[in-house]
């Protein structure tokens, strides 16, 4: 059985192409519309002192996202 990976399992420097959105209602829409869609690869570019939230890159932009949040983006294997 194959693993499941989050957006959360990233570390600092770590990228990743996304697999899946399990979020719903309002978050999804502001996912989709950064466009954290399939196929997208994001880095992990730090995480805050408590780990939450960790900023990301997306597109070409600096995105900070809640770790509640994070573990609802799937990822296909780490370090893509």
């Amino acid at each position: 059985m194959k693993q499941k990976y989050c957006l959360n399992d990233l570390k600092p420097g770590q990228r990743a192409k996304i697999k899946e959105l399990l979020s719903t209602d309002g978050i999804r829409r502001r996912l989709l519309d950064i466009g954290l869609i399939e196929n997208t690869e994001v880095e992990c570019i730090g995480k805050s002192p408590g780990g939450d939230p960790a900023a990301y890159l997306i597109r070409g932009a600096v995105i900070a996202i809640r770790s509640e949040d994070c573990s609802n983006i799937l990822i296909y294997d780490k370090g893509v």
